[in-house]
Formats: C-alpha cells, sequence, structure tokens
C-alpha cells in the first residue's frame, strides 16, 4: 500500500503563488494516477487536477485551471502542484491521492489511496 506525504503549504498572500509536493512512500510513484484535491471547511472535497504514470494525460478543475500545473519525477517519488493567482477562495487543506489504473478520475471515491493533507490559507 502506497503512503503519500504532503507539504509545500502555509500562508500566503492573494496573487501569490505557492507550490505544493508530494512524496510516495513504500511504493513506486510510477505505478500510479495521481491527484491533488481539497477541502475547505463545510465543503466536499473537490478535484483539483491529476496526472498519469508517464505525465502524458493532465487535467485541471475549471477553478484552477490556467493558473495551475500538475508535474511529477517519478525518479524521486515526487508529484507537485504549483498555483498562482491565489485567492481566498483557494484556501483549503490540499490532497494528494493515488490510484491504480490509467484513465483519469475525479471522484474522491476512486482514489484509494491518501495523503494527510496540508493546509493552504490565502489571505486577502
Amino acid at each position: 500500500q502506497v503512503q503519500l506525504v504532503e507539504s509545500g503549504g502555509g500562508l500566503v498572500q492573494a496573487g501569490n503563488s505557492l507550490r505544493l509536493s508530494c512524496e510516495t512512500i513504500v511504493r513506486p510513484s510510477r505505478e500510479y494516477f495521481m491527484a491533488w484535491f481539497r477541502q475547505a471547511p463545510g465543503k466536499e472535497r473537490e478535484f483539483v487536477a491529476a496526472i498519469s504514470q508517464k505525465s502524458i494525460i493532465t487535467h485541471y478543475a475549471e477553478s484552477v485551471k490556467g493558473r495551475s500545473s500538475i508535474t511529477r519525477e517519478n525518479d524521486k517519488n515526487m508529484m507537485y502542484l504549483e498555483m498562482s493567482s491565489l485567492n481566498p477562495e483557494d484556501s483549503a487543506v490540499y490532497y494528494c491521492a493515488a490510484r491504480k489504473g490509467v484513465t483519469t478520475a475525479t471522484a474522491p471515491s476512486d482514489y484509494p489511496s491518501w495523503g494527510q493533507g496540508t493546509q493552504v490559507t490565502v489571505s486577502s
């Protein structure tokens, strides 16, 4: 069972950028289709971005498209999410998720493996 560890969250000012990292442990990241989700207080967990095993496929939620980039470095067992033009609506706990399989999936139920999350707070 893969383990996922997120890092890179924190407090940032609106308009600034942030890079989140996700490390896979126990199993190599190249085996997994991976994604980022986020959950704000009182809201459901929502899809942010996903990337296939060899980075051929990337997919973004409309809310972050054009100002976000999901990448991965399988040789380092790492995945990243870079977000720019942050606004207070981006404030949430961001989760890294992984699944076996090669098709794009955007529902939390599609991903059996999750990290503990990293808090991102965007101040106005």
